[in-house]
């Protein structure tokens, strides 16, 4: 495979016109140039096409780089500190010829010819088992653990050992792909929840900001749980934070497509198995904290600790945190190792940054933000909710510490359209307000029903469901909070997986059962989720308001371990559009 340099040749001579002026940056300081040729946009789905040697291979995973400088094995083993390994390997037209490194990645099925395929130990497989077929792909090497070793090795590959590649992978991302973070106003976004629709908030105002720049205007970036963006561009997401391998290669697209600054999603996940190893974010955002993940995490302390990662000197440049949150107060009071700026959505008056003269609407809500030195501007989340008062709060504070303007920051978030699958309304012409949201934690789910409450005039109907093979605590809790919180409770299925629907359902209904008479709504229990959709909208009428929570953007349902499209959005809409074609009963209680 031929390899071309950022400078224009493989010996690095410089070639005119292969790089463009800079662009203007958000962050003070020299910026690098990055190459602008374009990602193909084939590249981001299973089956993208890469032309090569006359032909096309197929490569699955996340974007790559178009153009990467060479990097000598050798210096790779000297970063991890082990003997340089053979320098050639069998096959190679002159074995005396030094390897040089293009990628890396932990898939084997989306080795490049020129990577180092990162073999890593897993509960019930190891990346060792799969050497044969990122050799066959043309891999330049392998990185491993010692019980992966002696496999690797056979393939004939030079071999890198480190007794926890995982926690060494990331490094070497960075150092294969020329450390692109550093080109990049990183933006990153922790806590339970609102992190997807703050970092959507956030990227709005750094589009605002960017088109008030000098000159050409530069683009933006997002990563986080539904998507990833490269300007206009959009990739579906596998999860919330990419490997490491995966989104070094990532910041490298975004510096070769003009992207400046990012907005990103980082999960206690990613912080615990090193996702974000190499990157220093210029701004950490920690939103909240509520159970969630107990089955990774032993404890609330536990996971406090896994987000507070963040907010260390090697993760971060300086950190804004929610003073409504008790754990956000710990890293406000000396948690944190990076300087702190606070923000209240209540009007903490210790606040940094805090806001006043709320007003809640159906599509979104007013507000007065209150900065230090006597700053006052007027703002909006365009996102109904107290709750995304905070997110918009957490979004303007961040941008500002970021060195954006504050009002353009406030006027960057009060124009997002909104967030896939975050309240997201459902408009089919239908007399009363229909949404759906990606509320899963029981304090989630009590907030937006709360929410949905103040701004409901007749009667709430809410449709919920808990996935199977993740935290079993939370079910009967969430069934107690639908019961409680709304007037008509429709439990059903989530994403099952492996386990029995009807047991999920057994455990929220009784969550709901120990909720006294006089405080519950009429409780339906309907497996199958299409027609549980289907049973709360015939409930409504004009003046109320039905909400479908729980999976949100996804696009399937995982039932048994097969996953079949499913998109609430789409069965809501239906479900509505059946109903004023042919009206049902009322069957309100």
């Amino acid at each position: 495979m031929t390899t071309i340099t950022p400078d224009g040749t493989p010996d690095g001579t410089p070639t005119p016109g292969n790089c463009s002026p800079p662009l203007p940056s958000l962050r003070p300081g020299p910026v690098v140039p990055g190459t602008l040729t374009a990602v193909s946009h084939a590249d981001q789905s299973p089956k993208a096409q890469h032309a090569e040697k006359g032909g096309s291979a197929t490569y699955p995973g996340a974007p790559r780089p178009e153009r990467v400088r060479p990097t000598p094995l050798a210096d790779l083993a000297e970063q991890l500190g082990s003997p340089a390994p053979d320098a050639g390997h069998p096959g190679a037209a002159d074995a005396a010829q030094p390897v040089m490194v293009t990628g890396i990645t932990h898939d084997s099925r989306a080795v490049r010819p020129g990577d180092v395929y990162a073999a890593l130990p897993g509960a019930r497989l190891h990346g060792a088992d799969f050497v044969a077929q990122a050799a066959d792909l043309g891999a330049a090497a392998v990185l491993t653990d010692p019980s992966g070793a002696e496999r690797a090795a056979a393939t004939g590959l030079p071999v890198l050992v480190a007794d926890n590649p995982r926690a060494r992978m990331g490094a070497l991302a960075v150092s294969i792909y020329g450390a692109p973070g550093e080109d990049l106003l990183q933006i990153g976004i922790t806590g339970t929840s609102g992190k997807t629709t703050t970092a959507y908030l956030i990227e709005g105002g750094l589009r605002a900001a960017a088109a008030q720049g000098p000159g050409e205007v530069s683009l933006t970036g997002l990563i986080g749980t539904v998507e990833t963006r490269i300007g206009d561009e959009r990739i579906k997401s596998e999860r919330t934070t990419p490997e490491a391998t995966d989104l070094q290669a990532l910041f490298a697209v975004m510096r070769e497509r003009g992207v400046r600054a990012v907005a990103m999603e980082v999960s206690s996940h990613a912080l615990v198995l090193g996702r974000v190893d190499g990157c220093v974010f210029d701004v950490a955002i920690f939103n909240n904290l509520s159970p969630e993940h107990m089955e990774f995490h032993s404890g609330m302390e536990d996971y406090f600790q896994a987000k507070a990662q963040l907010f260390t000197k090697a993760r971060s440049r300086a950190g804004v945190v929610n003073l409504d949150d008790e754990y956000g107060k710990r890293l406000a009071e000396g948690e944190s190792e990076v300087p702190v700026t606070t923000f209240s959505a209540e009007g903490h008056p210790d606040a940094d940054w805090r806001a006043s003269d709320v007003e809640v609407g159906t599509l979104g809500s007013t507000f007065t933000v209150h900065g230090p030195d006597g700053q006052t501007l007027r703002a909006a989340s365009p996102i109904a909710g107290p709750f995304n008062v905070a997110n918009a709060l957490a979004a303007i504070t961040s941008l500002v510490v970021a060195g954006v303007d504050p009002q353009t920051a406030a006027d960057g978030v009060a124009a997002v359209p909104g967030v896939p699958g975050r309240l997201e309304r459902i408009d089919a012409g239908q007399p009363y307000l229909a949404v759906v949201d990606y509320a899963h934690k029981t304090d989630a789910v009590e907030s937006v029903l709360r929410a949905l409450r103040k701004v409901t005039d007749g009667k709430l109907h809410a449709v919920l469901g808990c996935g199977g093979d993740r935290d079993p605590h939370k079910r009967a809790p969430m069934g107690a909070a639908m019961a409680r919180l709304a007037d008509t409770a429709v439990l059903t299925s989530d994403n099952p997986r492996g386990e029995d629907p009807l047991a999920i359902l057994a455990t929220m209904l009784a969550g709901a059962a120990e909720v006294p008479i006089h405080e519950r709504g009429t409780v339906l229990v309907e497996e199958e989720r299409a027609a549980a959709i289907a049973a709360a909208v015939a409930r409504a009428e004009p003046g109320d308001t039905v909400i479908v929570a729980g999976k949100g953007h996804e696009q399937g349902q995982d039932i048994a371990g097969v996953v079949r499209p499913f998109d609430d959005r789409q069965v809501l809409r239906e479900a509505i559009e059946a109903s004023l074609k042919s009206p049902q009963p009322n069957h309100q209680g």
